[in-house]
């Protein structure tokens, strides 16, 4: 019998919850295992998760792995993670949090963030001198929503000073794994970003900006030190180790956040080679070898896994997560698809019942329109005022057309995502991979392909991008592969191919979804003020 290659333990922890899989450094994913963590959404735009329900369900998984699959378990020799990233946890010097993770989806630090960095002239709130000089360091700047560790840090230190003046250090959610998992307070190049304090200007020498952390508003001692992606950090500290069920030696290499992570998962390592990412949210990205910036979209080129790359992202706020409102919050609670979707909260399952209905709609819904934005927009315009909605129903119109409107939508906005990517890599987007829990979805994948126009190839296994990417550049941290042997190990399971005879409705009806946000955009401002942006679930 042939021994058990090397495995990674490789950690996918997302907003829904916590995943791991066993990974051989040829992408051979061995074994899931995922417990579901809650998020808590609270008055004024708050969103957080407890840090230390991750680490529960990390015990959890990495028990269930070692029951089903002892022999890769026992081949592990390192340990990485791939997470959602933006979060904040303000730590202790013993480690201990003394919040709850402040998560990417959380707004409450707006109105603080331009209290910093406000000024004349101004752009959303913020100075535009301040603005410049990020966009030259950093590639980026944050975000006037109030959505990332910027914001969140400066939440923390003007409305909790007691917890303010008790932290140690603000993590990143990656960096708070880490920590747990080694005992170091570090953040990686990729962890760090969205705390717009660092100069990005050379990818294989991300460093603090003196004059950034100087005017950032939180304390230099605050901001752990940066590591690559690819580093090994350390070993399990005794307490990891007994709580994974892995020797102490097992090495620590220091992971990526979920974008990040699914570009290498995703087998796109080459330059200009898009990937489309559909899970909760959705994005396009592609390594890029340059530092760039598309203010007018919210698209940027940031430090990435790869030390001499760039990443380009461009980020939609919700994707999936309007399939998941409509079966939580929508469906009865007799409905066949309810059922469907909890067997196992597995998202294929509920995949699996939305495929039988949406080949039954003509495209276009039958006139049905949607527009995604349940939890407003990042990219192509960064608007935490814009909200989901139906358009055009009428009498005739019934569920099986509103379940192919918010596919079609998702997809649209997607459209309006891709020209801004064109742009950005100056040439137009013929092939796309997809990964994500989205690629479950034939017709999904289809009507991507239809309202993009472009070919969309599926990765083999897309529920397991992050994993396999966080397993990935384990591999390569640990010396068993380059980034450049990736794409031969990459497996596509199904092209799809735009339909011709569909390219003239889908072409219609963007024009439309476009006129729809010029003209519901003001309306959304009125109605959403902040006074009235959330109520408590």
């Amino acid at each position: 019998m042939a021994a058990t290659p090397p495995q990674i333990l490789a950690i996918d922890l997302g907003t829904s919850g916590m995943k791991a899989a066993l990974v051989a450094a040829d992408g051979t994913v061995t074994g899931w295992a995922e417990r579901p963590v809650p998020l808590r959404l609270l008055p004024g735009g708050g969103a957080e998760q407890d840090p230390l329900a991750w680490w529960t369900a990390l015990g959890q998984v990495a028990g269930e792995l070692g029951r089903a699959h002892p022999e890769q378990m026992r081949a592990v020799g390192a340990v990485c993670a791939s997470t959602q990233g933006e979060g904040t946890i303000a730590v202790d010097a013993a480690g201990e949090p003394l919040t709850h993770c402040i998560s990417w989806l959380d707004m409450r630090g707006a109105p603080h963030l331009r209290r910093q960095f406000g000024g004349f002239p101004a752009y959303q709130g913020m100075s535009v001198r301040r603005i410049a000089r990020w966009l030259r360091l950093t590639g980026g700047m944050p975000s006037p929503t109030g959505k990332d560790p910027a914001a969140h840090m400066l939440l923390v230190r003007d409305t909790m000073p007691q917890v303010y003046a008790r932290t140690a250090a603000f993590l990143n959610v990656l960096d708070w794994i880490n920590l747990k998992l080694t005992g170091r307070v570090v953040a990686t190049v990729d962890s760090i970003l969205t705390s717009w304090v660092t100069d990005n200007r050379r990818p294989g020498h991300i460093r603090y900006s003196p004059a950034l952390v100087a005017d950032c508003g939180i304390d230099r001692d605050k901001l752990p030190p940066i590591v690559a992606c690819t580093d090994v950090i350390g070993t399990l500290t005794p307490a990891a180790a007994t709580h994974l069920g892995l020797p102490g030696s097992v090495q620590v290499v220091a992971g990526a956040i979920d974008n990040t992570a699914a570009a290498i998962g995703a087998g796109t390592t080459g330059d200009n080679e898009p990937h489309l990412y559909v899970g909760t949210s959705s994005w396009i990205a592609a390594h890029v070898p340059r530092k760039k910036t598309d203010v007018a979209a919210g698209i940027a080129s940031v430090p990435c896994a790869i030390g001499d790359r760039y990443l380009m992202t461009a980020l939609q706020a919700t994707a999936g997560a309007n399939l998941t409102w409509l079966r939580d919050k929508i469906v009865e609670y007799d409905d066949p698809l309810l059922g469907a979707g909890h067997v196992s909260r597995d998202e294929g399952t509920i995949f699996d019942a939305f495929d039988t209905i949406i080949p039954t709609v003509p495209p276009g819904a039958n006139g049905v329109l949607y527009t995604p934005w349940l939890y407003g927009e990042r990219a192509p315009v960064d608007d935490a005022n814009l909200r989901a909605g139906f358009l055009n129903i009428s009498l005739d119109t019934n569920r099986s057309d509103l379940l192919r409107a918010v596919f079609e939508g998702v997809a649209l906005n997607t459209r309006w995502l891709t020209g801004a990517v064109d742009r950005f890599l100056g040439a137009p987007v013929t092939s796309m991979a997809i990964t994500g829990g989205g690629a479950l979805s034939d017709s999904w994948c289809q009507i991507f392909a239809d309202v993009l126009g472009v070919e969309i190839r599926r990765d083999a296994q897309p529920i397991a991008v992050n994993a396999r990417g966080a397993g990935w550049i384990g591999a390569v941290g640990t010396g068993q592969l380059a980034f450049a042997d990736i794409p031969a190990l990459m497996r596509t399971d199904r092209v799809f191919t735009p339909t011709p005879a569909h390219r003239a409705t889908y072409d219609e009806i963007f024009q439309t979804y476009r006129e729809l946000h010029k003209r519901l955009a003001p309306v959304y401002r009125r109605l959403n003020r902040p006074a009235r942006l959330h109520r408590e679930p």
